[in-house]
């Protein structure tokens, strides 16, 4: 089973404040994917800031996403 992305705060140094459906508060560090595939666009602080909830996970203006499983399994506790 995994848990919704309900908010999504981006915050500096490319980590973000994750929200889940348990109420639990994770921030997820996006630097070690920025060298990868569609995610090395969010080196672009404009399309990093850009992130936004998409049914249960999130999602870019560049239509990257990750899963919310790995988002909550990476993130740490806030």
């Amino acid at each position: 089973m995994y848990l919704s992305v309900i908010n999504v705060e981006p915050l500096s140094d490319y980590q973000l404040l994750l929200t889940f459906e348990n109420g639990e508060k994770k921030i997820f560090d996006m630097k070690p994917y920025l060298d990868k595939g569609i995610f090395k666009e969010l080196k672009d602080e404009k399309i990093f800031r850009s992130v936004k909830i998409s049914f249960d996970t999130i999602e870019w203006s560049n239509q990257a996403d990750i899963d919310p499983e790995v988002l909550y399994e990476k993130g740490k506790k806030a």
